[in-house]
């Protein structure tokens, strides 16, 4: 049998996964780190299918990266799954995967590749603004009033 002191807790829980109180901005960053995390799945899958073919790599190992990028990929996509579905704890993997792409763009600018670096860092910023936004705190906090 409930009591009152847990009713608050069980229906916040069940609001947890209601997408019609979620933020505009935590739906968007959701989209934009969904599809960074489909990017590494799908750099997994064709460092697999080069491997596959019988392309060596002498410095590193294809079949090892492609771990790395599927694991890391993986739970990046889960990440923004979870926050397009309206759950808080999405927003952790999509802000820890944020910080880590900006030194990837610094690296990537300074290797020359301005054209990847300069998107990504733009990317990266924007969902970090997104993801610490008023209205993306208020609905992390709890506050159950939907984004009009």
């Amino acid at each position: 049998m409930s009591t009152e002191k847990d009713r608050p807790e069980q229906d916040r829980l069940e609001i947890d996964v209601d997408p019609s109180v979620t933020p505009t901005q935590i739906k968007v960053a959701g989209a934009v780190t969904t599809v960074e995390g489909l990017i590494g799945v799908t750099v997994a899958v064709i460092l697999v299918i080069r491997g596959l073919a019988g392309h060596e790599e002498t410095a590193i190992s294809g079949y090892g990266t492609a771990g790395w990028f599927g694991i890391i990929g993986g739970g990046v996509l889960v990440g923004g799954l979870a926050l397009l579905t309206g759950r808080r704890w999405g927003r952790s993997i999509a802000m820890v995967a944020q910080i880590l792409l900006l030194p990837v763009a610094y690296y990537l600018y300074t290797s020359g590749w301005p054209v990847f670096s300069v998107p990504l860092a733009l990317a990266a910023l924007v969902v970090l603004v997104m993801l610490f936004s008023p209205a993306a705190v208020r609905w992390l906090a709890g506050d159950l009033e939907p984004d009009h």
